[in-house]
């Protein structure tokens, strides 16, 4: 687009005017110096002090300040409005030097009433490099005079406000080309950016301030045009359109050539360094692979999961995942853990496992699974937000180890193989340490060892025991111990999935746990939900990332338990989604609300793209898909419709943004896949599985409905018939014994089956590792029949294989 083009040049020369500083700056020094006095906001009133130090005090003995600045007694020097948040992020910030803001009104307001622009600076509480801008920038006097004197500085935690997160991150992509955390924005009084880019190292960062500062106060309106200009920008990327395009089978065949274009046949995954696990992907090809029965997409999916999980960016002695790895091999990660990737890898890793009876996908996951339970789950059920990449203020420190830590936990003999398992060297991959991988088959290592491979893989088990026990004797990372609502029922959902796919009753009970306290904390009477709870309090409100996957969850455990009340949460989550975010004009789910904290944002932002974890769009439209199938109400199809339509001309444009919204569009017109399906407009559910060698079908009908036998008298009448793949009757089947009935539509003797059904067949020969079959039935009650319909049925991998056992 011509005024895309115009834009990016006008950014080219405001940046360059930004970014050309002379090097002998002379930085202003000695502004701000130790104090034997406690300093608080340099603006403050005495109420405010007083507010300050009031809460300064409620934090307890035990509390300690993130800061270097202290007092011999341990006290901080310096506190700001900070200290009164709700996030732990926030409140690591309490005590620089910092005249913080948290956002609101009171900083904007404070940034028109001094005109003054407002350094916005975005991170969180587990981010590595957010703790070196800090300590480099936010701590230093010098850094911390100049934004006192020339800005109003914002601390912004975006996991507590992934709106502003997504606004301004949009506007660091258009500006610097790329974006990350720390994010650092430069805005105009009424919150448009003019400038931003990520983490500086304190000299540049320094002469940036010094720079923006000289164009403000001689050249302010080329910024303020530039803040416009950047925010119409971002309007036009947020803008959805009510076109006639379909999404099918073309958006799905592109963005799955896309997906394996990008993949690396190497070392799994997609695309280079830094390697990030994209979940999202994993989802699409892995339903792909079932759907279709793809070989070359399950290998795909499998394959990337393998080379995860034998990389350091797995953590191999406690389970789970660290975000990101730095280099392509998966071998050296950014140590951080974060929830969302233990929920999104646990699903696919028990979906592979599902899929391909490789029981190393199940063991992953399960480890997954376990490691959350043990050491991210609070005692009311809820789960934590994640764990810090940094120990002892090194990165890394508390998860690699050396050859001699390893003789001393586990013992020489038991060391030396476990040495060769992990690749613990004496030189180590990680500043003189090893980060524990696998790069040999298991299978090879065992027979070098004359043990079998399930001899080994126990062996690991024990040694990983050990391992962990020793470890957790070392300083931890940091907790960030706050609860986030999406997070928390992401997990949820893997919980119920591998409940179901790993054979776990256990997942499922901490699931229904988590459900329930998830409820009671951060549902208010009045239907507002909450975004995050800590400290015992909860001040963020719920953005449509919550209440979207809070409903996805809530229908996986209605799914699971057969429970209405779970459901009928799930309805009540869609509904007040769908009227506080929908936008009626265009189209497509806002992110939140159009004011955050009081301050109308510039932009008011949609999670469209499916990235880290799958967008809020793509997760409401699978959640309407299946609330549609499993209550029959219309307004649930028409809404998923309307969602495919808004957002087909960007899927058109680009598919492989949209992985998880392609599933939930597949399910939604194609239909799920799996051993359980809702039919008839949610009164039949259906469900297949195995037992001693026969394949059952059970059918459940609600109250006061009924299915036409598979012998019906009539003719014109559709049989209930258990069917292959290919439509053809199940040979052998034996089904139930009808009942005889007149409705009041048809004064003719039916042969009908009500109540819970069976259906019995034996199992078939099979072609491949899955079977799906067909159930043909057509339900109707007192007064109407609903269309015919046929129910597709899968059997897992590995419901086929037990029988094998």
């Amino acid at each position: 687009m011509q005024n895309d083009k115009s834009l990016s040049c006008t950014f080219s020369l405001v940046v360059r005017a930004i970014v050309t500083v002379t090097l002998c700056l002379t930085l202003a020094a000695g502004h701000a110096n130790e104090t034997d006095k406690p300093i608080v906001a340099l603006d403050a009133s005495d109420t405010l002090r007083d507010t300050l130090l009031t809460a300064l005090a409620a934090k307890g003995d035990g509390y300690e300040p993130r800061t270097e600045h202290l007092f011999d007694d341990g006290s901080p020097m310096y506190t700001n409005r900070l200290i009164l948040e709700d996030s732990p992020y926030l409140i690591q910030h309490a005590h620089n030097p910092v005249n913080w803001y948290p956002w609101g009104e009171e900083a904007f307001a404070a940034a028109k009433e001094q005109n003054k622009p407002i350094f916005l600076s975005i991170g969180y509480a587990t981010c590595h490099w957010c703790h070196v801008m800090e300590r480099e920038s936010f701590e230093n006097f010098t850094v911390a005079h100049n934004l006192n004197e020339n800005y109003i500085a914002i601390k912004v935690d975006r996991e507590q406000l992934p709106d502003v997160d997504a606004l301004y991150m949009t506007a660091v992509m258009m500006i610097a080309g790329n974006g990350g955390w720390p994010m650092s924005n430069w805005l105009d009084s009424e919150g448009r950016p003019f400038f931003g880019g990520t983490y500086y190292p304190t000299d540049q960062f320094h002469q940036l301030l010094n720079r923006i500062n000289e164009l403000w106060t001689s050249d302010r309106q080329t910024l303020l045009d530039q803040a416009v200009q950047v925010s119409s920008a971002i309007k036009r990327t947020n803008e959805t359109k009510a076109t006639a395009r379909k999404v099918g089978t073309g958006e799905i065949s592109r963005a799955l050539n896309q997906a394996l274009g990008m993949f690396d046949a190497e070392n799994g995954g997609f695309g280079g360094a830094p390697k990030f696990p994209r979940e999202s992907t994993l989802f699409f090809l892995l339903d792909e692979a079932e759907r279709n029965q793809d070989p070359e997409v399950l290998k795909a999916a499998t394959v990337t999961l393998d080379k995860m999980a034998a990389g350091g960016i797995h953590d191999h002695v406690a389970g789970g995942f660290h975000r990101y790895a730095v280099d392509s091999r998966w071998l050296v990660p950014h140590f951080e853990k974060m929830l969302y990737n233990q929920a999104a890898l646990a699903r696919n890793y028990a979906h592979a496992w599902s899929l391909t009876a490789d029981h190393s996908h199940a063991r992953t996951a399960t480890r997954i699974l376990d490691y959350v339970i043990r050491e991210m789950r609070t005692d009311d059920g809820l789960f934590y937000s994640a764990t810090d990449a940094d120990s002892e203020g090194e990165e890394g420190l508390f998860f690699v180890w050396t050859p001699e830590e390893l003789d001393e936990v586990l013992g020489e003999s038991d060391a030396e193989k476990a040495k060769r398992v992990w690749n613990v060297t004496g030189d180590g991959n990680f500043e003189g340490h090893s980060i524990l991988f696998i790069s040999s088959d298991l299978s090879e290592l065992a027979k070098s060892f004359d043990t079998t491979e399930k001899q080994l893989v126990e062996m690991m088990d024990q040694w990983t025991a050990t391992l962990l026990e020793a470890r957790q004797l070392r300083e931890k990372p940091i907790l960030d111990d706050k609860v986030i609502t999406s997070w928390n029922a992401m997990m949820l959902t893997a919980l119920v999935e591998g409940s179901e796919r790993l054979g776990n009753p256990e997942y499922l009970s901490a699931a229904e746990e988590g459900a329930q306290a998830l409820w009671d904390t951060m549902m208010s009477s009045n239907g507002d939900l909450k975004r995050t709870f800590f400290n015992g309090r909860s001040s963020i409100e719920g953005t449509q990332l919550d209440y979207a996957y809070f409903t996805e969850s809530l229908i996986a455990l209605f799914d699971a338990t057969a429970d209405s009340a779970w459901l009928d949460r799930a309805v009540t989550l869609n509904d007040e989604m769908h009227n506080r975010f929908w936008d009626a004009a265009s189209g497509g789910y806002f992110m939140g609300a159009a004011s955050v904290g009081g301050t109308e944002l510039a932009v008011r932002p949609k999670d469209i793209h499916d990235n880290s974890i799958p967008a809020g769009n793509s997760v409401a439209l699978r959640a309407l898909g299946k609330l549609y199938k499993r209550t029959g109400e219309p307004r649930f199809e028409t809404r998923a419709d309307e969602l495919i339509t808004v957002l087909s001309e960007r899927i058109d444009q680009s598919p492989a943004g949209f992985y998880y919204f392609l599933l939930g569009a597949n399910e939604h017109l194609q239909g799920e896949i799996g051993a359980t399906q809702y039919a008839a407009r949610g009164r039949v559910k259906a469900t297949v599985e195995l037992e001693n060698n026969e394949l059952i079908a059970r059918v459940q009908l609600a109250p006061g409905w009924h299915i036409n036998s598979n012998t019906p008298i009539q003719d014109y009448l559709i049989p209930t018939q258990l069917q292959l793949q290919d439509s053809s009757p199940m040979a052998d089947a034996i089904y139930p014994n009808p009942t005889m009935h007149e409705l009041s539509f048809d004064d003719s003797e039916l042969s009908l089956f009500e109540g819970p059904i069976e259906i019995r067949a034996p199992l078939p020969e099979l072609a491949g590792k899955s079977l799906e079959v067909n159930l043909q039935l057509q339900a109707c009650n007192d007064t109407h029949c609903l269309p015919p319909e046929t129910v597709p049925l899968t059997l897992s991998a590995t419901s086929l294989a037990e029988r094998t056992l």
